[in-house]
């Protein structure tokens, strides 16, 4: 590997990144992005079909560019992402903390400086995204030989499990590739994977109509987070305790045994939120809800978007010690909220009217 590159390598792992590498832009990497647009499997994220052609070819993105540097920043952490009880809201992992769009920002702007000093670009030579921009991450992450695609449709390190936040780096410097890291392709679907199915069969909304593609229409991350209105009382049951996110399909890999705690320089744990429970989020006021989550990626979903769905997680908690808040949501002033306290009052009676409850 050029000296220069290795030079920058180690800068870029003493920035924060856990894993950095390098790969040409040519081939692109296999995938399905059109079939799947065409499809429907995007719901309303009508970015991801304005965008496509610039995420098919970096050339749109970048004129010129030839490289890519993939990084990752490992997120594991041996802490549950719940409270405390039977009916503690359950967050994904990746939400406790700061909102990674932020902490990266810094990290990418050094790189930048790093990829000038070591390399000798200019700033125009580049152009960094983390998860902001029209660039496929997770498949030149693949490519570059961070991962794997897995079933689940997830970048699967064989170092770090399911647990990589990504960035990429496009450049116009002819960059030396690293080697793959076994025979097989990493952006063929499931390529590690063998027999294992674990992951399409533990998803609570059957949100995978084939290995390796994700219907956002039935994705409970997509419905908690990127939807702004109503989830669809079909899948209000699946979504379970699940406020923001969802990580079943990542919890159940095999592969997650190689994970480790890495170093978390670039996260700041926001744990304390897992110490709030369901009543605390149906009873959130703005400010409230702004002191809680302001600076993570809760924060940019909106208090509405968080009543909405602990309305959900009430709903199918049992314990009817809730009805109280939730009777104040069913006269909140967004009509989502009201429906979807009304749905939750409704399930909760049901489990009184049966004895149970809390």
């Amino acid at each position: 590997m050029n000296e220069r590159q290795e030079i920058l390598r180690r800068r870029l792992e003493a920035l924060g990144f856990d894993e950095v590498r390098f790969a040409s832009l040519q081939p692109r990497p296999a995938g399905g992005l059109r079939a799947w647009l065409a499809a429907g499997y995007q719901a309303d994220m009508g970015w991801m079909e304005r965008t496509a052609e610039k995420r098919l070819d970096p050339q749109r993105v970048l004129p010129g560019a030839v490289s890519v540097i993939a990084l990752g920043v490992n997120y594991w952490s041996e802490r549950r992402p719940e409270g405390q009880g039977r009916a503690a809201p359950v967050w994904a992992r990746y939400a406790l903390h700061r909102d990674y769009h932020d902490t990266f920002k810094p990290a990418l702007v050094a790189a930048g400086k790093a990829i000038e000093e070591s390399l000798g670009a200019a700033d125009s030579d580049y152009r960094y995204y983390a998860d902001t921009g029209p660039v496929l991450e997770r498949g030149w992450a693949a490519r570059a030989g961070l991962g794997f695609i897995g079933k689940n449709a997830m970048l699967i390190s064989r170092q770090h499990g399911n647990w990589l936040l990504l960035g990429a780096i496009l450049t116009r410097l002819p960059l030396e590739a690293d080697p793959p890291p076994g025979q097989k392709h990493g952006d063929d679907v499931g390529v590690y994977c063998g027999k294992c199915t674990r992951c399409l069969g533990a998803c609570p909304t059957q949100a995978f109509p084939a290995p390796g593609v994700v219907d956002s229409r039935r994705c409970i991350s997509y419905q908690t987070i990127e939807n702004r209105g109503h989830i669809p009382e079909e899948l209000r049951p699946g979504i379970g305790l699940r406020v923001f996110g969802c990580d079943v399909c990542l919890d159940v890999c095999p592969w997650n045994r190689f994970a480790r705690e890495g170093r978390r320089t670039l996260l700041a744990a926001r744990e304390e939120i897992t110490r709030l429970s369901l009543r605390d989020l149906l009873e959130l006021t703005p400010d409230r809800f702004r002191q809680a989550f302001k600076g993570t990626p809760i924060f940019r979903g909106k208090l509405a978007g968080l009543l909405r769905n602990a309305c959900v997680a009430a709903g199918n908690s049992g314990d009817t010690g809730l009805l109280g808040p939730l009777q104040a949501l069913a006269q909140h002033e967004s009509e989502i909220v009201r429906e979807h306290a009304r749905w939750a009052i409704g399930r909760l009676q049901g489990v009184a009217e049966a004895g149970g409850g809390a």
